[in-house]
């Protein structure tokens, strides 16, 4: 991939690992200034380091996407230290309790959307009107092949991931004249903590890793770096007539 991204200034929310922190990696590569955002002040400080300590530039802010306020400082912060914010991954997520429809509980099923969902519209609102004050942006959501298709015992991460997809193309119309594009990637099973995660805690026998590995038609869990790269693909002039697209990133997964 050319490196068409200098001087911009990207933000990846979820950034301290995993696929965010792939993705904040690649935009450094690229040459732009990574704001990177955590719940998880070790993962993001590590991250911001990591990029410092191969020749990029970057900060840490410490933030909670499923409070408003909270998601208002992230993007004043960014626009604070560098006049601007042109691409943003909304990626921040939990996969929540594993458990059937009747037996998912409020509690696990509220956080979820959350976060993942809520979290997600909060981090548009703030980055449009900034976006469109310069003129135009580039965003990315972390969507999943479970917002495409049903999993069973993740009710609230498949409602979430669906309504992220949603969100999405309806963002995506809303500025499709205005020079913002909003994308969607849909992850399929990725090497990530939370995957390893799920697996420890799954009862459910289809969840075990060889099954996983089994139901990829690649034949094998993706790597963080391969959603990273479509990412960057997506903010990236190279894919400047993409938006509104739920992009599958899942080694065939959704084409059985």
């Amino acid at each position: 991939m050319a490196s068409n991204l200098k001087g911009k200034v990207a933000l990846v929310t979820g950034g301290g690992s995993g696929i965010g922190k792939a993705t904040a990696m690649a935009f450094a590569r690229e040459g732009a200034k990574v704001a990177i955002a955590d719940y998880v002040p070790e993962g993001g400080e590590r991250t911001a380091k990591e990029i410092a300590a191969a020749g990029g530039e970057a900060i840490f802010i410490h933030a909670d996407v499923a409070v408003g306020k909270q998601v208002e400082a992230m993007v004043n912060k960014i626009v604070q230290t560098w006049g601007r914010l042109d691409c943003a991954h909304n990626n921040a997520g939990i996969e929540g309790r594993m458990a059937n429809v009747a037996e998912c509980t409020e509690e696990n099923f509220d956080r979820v959307i959350a976060i993942n969902l809520k979290g997600v519209w909060l981090c548009m609102k703030h980055e449009i009107p900034q976006m469109l004050k310069q003129g135009g942006g580039a965003i990315v959501n972390t969507a999943s092949v479970a917002g495409l298709v049903g999993f069973r015992g993740l009710v609230a991460y498949n409602a979430s991931k669906g309504g992220v997809v949603m969100m999405t193309k309806t963002a995506a119309l809303e500025y499709a004249q205005r020079g913002i594009r909003v994308n969607a990637v849909c992850p399929g099973v990725i090497r990530t903590p939370m995957v390893a995660r799920m697996l420890d805690a799954s009862t459910l026998e289809t969840y075990t890793e060889k099954d996983l590995e089994a139901a990829e038609p690649v034949g094998r869990m993706g790597k963080p770096e391969e959603i990273a790269e479509a990412v960057v693909w997506l903010c990236s002039e190279a894919s400047s007539f993409v938006t509104g697209l739920p992009m599958a990133v899942d080694g065939g997964w959704i084409a059985q």
